[in-house]
């Protein structure tokens, strides 16, 4: 069994002078790094956010698309079903519970596949609902990821 690390770096950035004197006192803005990529982060504007870049909700919800994406692609490819394009417009749910925090409750995937050919579309269908086995992602949540896919012919 094989082990992957993978290693980041949070800094804060949204010192605004007066560090966390108070909670409207301090930008939640960061920066996540990995070697020479850099990810600007923020929390939701509903939380004091900067709007403008990444929040970690945000991210978990791409994370979730992109693991589909890429395990959808494999399983594709070893079925013999060309994609010849992809495209998804996820969303996820998260429930506030007050002092507690909140969770996500799902997140729904909406991927539209365009196969090469009309004998494709039942496979094409079929191999998004064996993603969930293999993606890192969707195997490590507490919470349903469903998916919604169109696939057309193109």
């Amino acid at each position: 069994m094989a082990t992957h690390t993978y290693d980041l770096s949070l800094r804060w950035t949204g010192n605004t002078g007066a560090g966390t004197s108070g909670y409207a006192f301090y930008a939640r803005d960061h920066e996540l790094t990995s070697g020479a990529k850099l990810i600007a982060g923020s929390s939701d504007p509903a939380f004091r956010g900067d709007g403008s870049r990444w929040n970690p909700e945000e991210l978990l919800v791409a994370s979730l698309s992109q693991c589909h994406l890429l395990w959808y692609l494999h399983l594709a490819c070893a079925a013999g079903v060309v994609v010849t394009a992809y495209a998804d417009d996820p969303t996820g749910v998260l429930v506030e519970a007050g002092e507690a925090g909140g969770q996500f409750t799902e997140v729904v995937l909406r991927p539209t596949v365009h196969v090469r050919d009309e004998s494709m579309l039942e496979q094409a269908e079929a191999l998004h609902g064996q993603v969930g086995e293999v993606c890192f992602i969707a195997r490590s949540v507490n919470f349903p990821v469903r998916h919604r896919p169109t696939t057309l012919v193109s």
